[in-house]
């Protein structure tokens, strides 16, 4: 993200401070490597090696190469816990509603952490409802509406209130 002089970035909050910036290892990311560039040309008197176009375009790709990133590590992650849930298929677990959408329902399970689709049950529920559900099939899908991608497909049956 770019914050020229005198703007306010949206979003990032700079530790309340005026002048801030922050790296890790150079080795990791693109931006840190210009940060680190920036700061040597100051710090021996050069000219900045950027213009603020250049700086912005950057700031741009580096922020759409880390959206993409973060997006195949959750659809990774997804993949792997549902390979290590085959073996616990039929098994139940306590969960919460995290989201609705008109192809679905969403939970994620805290333990072992795993997020679903409700594929039978969901009807009545809402966001941050808690539920038990039964887990019937591991598989990573992704909804192409959303791009939400799920570690399995599962079932709720709504507990009835036994009659008095």
């Amino acid at each position: 993200m770019l914050e020229r002089a005198g703007e306010t970035a949206p979003g990032h909050f700079g530790l309340a401070v005026q002048d801030y910036t922050h790296s890790t290892a150079p080795n990791r990311r693109f931006a840190d490597v210009i940060t680190q560039r920036l700061v040597k040309a100051l710090l021996v008197g050069q000219k900045n090696p950027y213009i603020d176009d250049e700086l912005t375009a950057i700031a741009a790709n580096c922020t759409q190469k880390e959206d993409a990133a973060r997006k195949v590590e959750r659809e990774m992650s997804k993949r792997l816990a549902a390979v290590a849930m085959q073996k616990r298929l039929g098994e139940e677990f306590d969960a919460i509603v995290t989201g609705k959408t008109d192809h679905g329902t969403f939970v994620r399970v805290a333990q072992p952490h795993i997020e679903g689709l409700l594929a039978q049950g969901q009807q009545g529920l809402d966001v941050g409802d808690k539920l038990r559900v039964k887990l019937i099939a591991p598989t990573c899908k992704r909804d192409t509406s959303t791009s939400r991608a799920t570690s399995a497909f599962l079932s709720h049956q709504p507990r009835h209130q036994a009659s008095q």
